[in-house]
């Protein structure tokens, strides 16, 4: 963990009484090429961050021990925040020194590349401040060329709209359909614009076993991923920062890369989940389906299971995907 400090004025809406701010990152740096994973088709891609145990709970004790031990060597009082707050922490971190924020609007730094988790302490004490550290990006354009959606309209700018981390993380509704074939088979972040920076030559793989990447998620089977019911999704996610998503949304993104697998042995798994309680899910089944089947085998699914009753969101599926196939 890299630990420095800056002091930012007074940000009073957290705490009046404020006089410096701890800025801390903590690598996690992957033990192999991220992107490998784009070419099994099969396989689901998930971000390097969400492959062990949830950072919040890793990081947050790591603070609370040296906020008490801040407190008791020179007093004052601190709090923590690691996203929990209102914080812009990557402005912060550049600040304090521990890295740059990169023309793909995330940190970069010369020791750890682009992997690492921040986390802040605020405390009353007034301590000296660090040096910010400067860019040094020059002309690389890596991470805005290699984007697959072209979420990033000029550099240090970023359309979270078109960013296939937000689409498949936060995004609550049907993925737009412009984007689902850049998807491929990320089902759960993206790391591209991460992994291509040069600067990663510098990185190390991380060393907090917590973070460490978990078997069972490193290049999981499409097609289990497919049959997950909500306990089964718990219970498989459960100390993973990808069980926040939900069931739903996840299993959505699931038949997104079957969708693009190209693999018509996994268009089954589609057709099952034409029964799913979530409509969110039965339309990107329909998706998933329309491009993986004949056009005349689309048809005779629509014709055995397609009802005047359908959700809105569904109806418009079936629609879209009839008109593609004709």
């Amino acid at each position: 963990m890299q630990t420095t400090a800056t002091r930012r004025g007074n940000p009073r809406p957290l705490w009046p009484q404020v006089r410096s701010v701890i800025m801390l990152g903590l690598n996690y740096g992957p033990h192999a090429d991220p992107l490998k994973i784009l070419r099994s088709r099969d396989r689901g891609a998930i971000s390097v961050y969400a492959r062990g145990e949830d950072y919040h709970e890793i990081i947050k004790p790591k603070l609370k021990a040296l906020a008490r031990w801040l407190s008791m060597q020179a007093g004052g009082d601190a709090r923590i925040f690691v996203d929990t707050a209102a914080l812009m922490e990557k402005p912060l971190a550049a600040s304090a020194g521990i890295g740059w924020q990169g023309k793909h609007t995330n940190l970069v730094s010369r020791q750890f590349g682009s992997w690492l988790f921040l986390g802040a302490i605020f405390t009353t004490l007034d301590l000296p401040p660090d040096a910010p550290e400067s860019d040094h990006c020059g002309t690389c354009q890596a991470c805005l060329d290699v984007c697959p959606t072209a979420a990033f309209p000029a550099p240090y700018r970023l359309d979270a709209r078109r960013c296939i981390s937000y689409l498949t993380i936060e995004h609550k509704g049907p993925i737009p359909r412009e984007f689902r074939s850049a998807i491929g088979n990320r089902i759960f972040g993206c790391d591209d614009c991460l992994a291509v920076c040069p600067w990663n030559k510098f990185a190390q793989a991380g060393r907090e076993s917590k973070l460490a990447a978990r078997q069972e998620l490193t290049a999981p089977r499409l097609a289990d991923l497919a049959r997950l019911d909500d306990a089964a999704f718990r219970k498989l996610f459960s100390k993973s920062p990808i069980k926040r998503t939900g069931r739903d949304r996840f299993v959505r993104n699931v038949l997104i890369a079957i969708g693009n697998s190209g693999d018509a042995a996994l268009a089954p798994e589609a057709i099952r989940l034409l029964d799913d309680s979530s409509a969110l899910v039965r339309g990107a089944a329909v998706w998933a389906l329309g491009r993986l089947l004949a056009a005349e085998q689309l048809t005779t699914i629509a014709t055995q299971r397609r009802t005047q009753h359908d959700e809105p969101l569904v109806a418009e599926e079936w629609t879209a995907a009839l008109q593609a196939a004709a």
